[in-house]
């Protein structure tokens, strides 16, 4: 006993003695302790479409996470745990179907957009802005047809959808020979040049324009700086390889819409898991060929006037989306990225039979956040809370740092994102 209280003693004295010279202890520089913790990579997705969902079997009746799933949310019934669906949400817009495009813009419509600074552009884009060129991808807009207008950028141009899965499958995994690249090359810097000249034109003519045409060219240079900011991370990723593609190759074919959404929801994954992008957009137009389900037009039976032979049609449509969302979020799950992916599901448009936009259906789905069940918002004018709060919040989560977002008046209360 007494040697080792010696021992100690005489160790405490050592160390008092050196820290009080001025001689600091400590653990010698061991480099396996000094490995950063891989940053967490975070993906964005967004699912509209144009008519939105029926609201008498799309929202819940119960509240809470011991909700009783309605039969429309009952096709993603394995996934209730981890989303949330909200009740009493959306940013005050009008227009019906003009209501619609703006949808992820935090209710600014394209005819709005002059009075607010970041103009119509949409969280996808904001979010894109934030990735830069760290993918070669930004942002990848996927859907059937011409898409329905749901993705601005912040100078006001509508991106159209890819709706082909061949092309997203080349542009995602089929690399170019050298010839193809340096003609790419070529083209690139053509390009380059011709907005070059083009800016040129543009500042002399700037002191010769009134201010409501100077207006106009600021809008103009906005588009011609995002040209040249995705011609710059072109040429970035240029002699960069395409990662190897885990499923097989999918060639030009004459398809029905049924057939391109699960092949354009695959890649829209797979561009996810193989980090060719993280935020990715699915639109389902008017357009949407329903008769492929065997039922009516998808515009007709949006106008059902609640007629019970109409409705059920509508509801084999809505099954059929449903099916598709919930599959897309199956295999992020399988790609073990859904944790780091946050999906926000939804539209502008909540009735079609009575083109309202008010209370929309929105639909939060994994970012590993604690999600809710059916959360049902306040309904009262002074104390609802706006959409674009929740999207808002969507882009702080997903780390962009910003204090509004559209007509947002702050953060979303109802609910944290973290």
């Amino acid at each position: 006993m007494t040697n080792m209280h010696l021992i100690k003693t005489n160790s405490l004295s050592r160390r008092r003695l050196l820290q009080g010279i001025g001689v600091a202890l400590a653990l010698p520089w061991l480099e396996s302790s000094m490995k950063a913790t891989p940053a967490r990579i975070k993906r964005l997705v967004c699912f509209g479409n144009h008519l939105g969902f029926y609201p008498e079997t799309f929202f819940p009746k119960s509240s809470g996470s011991d909700y009783i799933s309605s039969a429309t949310l009952k096709h993603i019934e394995k996934h209730r745990k981890d989303f949330t669906v909200f009740s009493n949400l959306d940013d005050g817009t009008n227009g019906g179907h003009a209501g619609v495009h703006a949808f992820l813009s935090g209710g600014i419509r394209k005819e709005m957009a002059a009075g607010f600074p970041e103009k119509n552009i949409t969280i996808d884009q904001v979010a894109a802005e934030h990735v830069g060129s760290a993918t070669r991808f930004p942002s990848i807009t996927a859907g059937i047809d011409a898409g329905t207008n749901m993705v601005w950028t912040r100078s006001g141009v509508s991106i159209p959808p890819v709706n082909n899965p061949a092309q997203l499958f080349s542009a995602l995994f089929a690399d170019q020979d050298n010839a193809s690249r340096v003609t790419e090359r070529k083209v690139l810097l053509h390009r380059s040049s011709v907005l070059d000249a083009l800016r040129e034109s543009a500042k002399t003519l700037n002191g010769k324009l009134d201010p409501s045409d100077r207006d106009k060219l600021d809008q103009y240079l906005t588009s011609v700086r995002e040209v040249e900011q995705r011609l710059q991370m072109s040429r970035e990723w240029l002699d960069k390889p395409k990662p190897h593609s885990p499923i097989k190759a999918i060639g030009q074919a004459e398809r029905q819409h049924i057939e391109e959404m699960p092949l354009l929801c695959d890649l829209m994954a797979l561009a996810l898991q193989t980090d060719s992008t993280r935020v990715t957009t699915f639109e389902v137009p008017i357009s949407f060929r329903t008769s492929e389900l065997n039922v009516g037009g998808y515009h007709s039976l949006s106008h059902h006037s609640k007629a019970e032979d109409r409705l059920a049609q509508l509801q084999k449509v809505e099954k059929y989306w449903m099916e598709q969302f919930g599959s897309f979020l199956t295999r992020l799950k399988e790609a073990k990225v859904f944790n780091d992916t946050l999906v926000v599901l939804g539209s502008g448009m909540s009735d079609g039979s009575r083109h309202s936009n008010r209370n929309l259906p929105v639909l939060l789905a994994g970012g590993g956040i604690r999600h809710e069940g059916h959360l049902i918002c306040p309904a009262e004018g002074s104390k609802r809370v706006p959409l674009s709060n929740l999207l808002l919040s969507t882009l702080q989560w997903f780390g962009c740092e910003r204090e509004r977002f559209g007509k947002s008046t702050g953060t979303f209360s109802p609910m944290q994102l973290s």
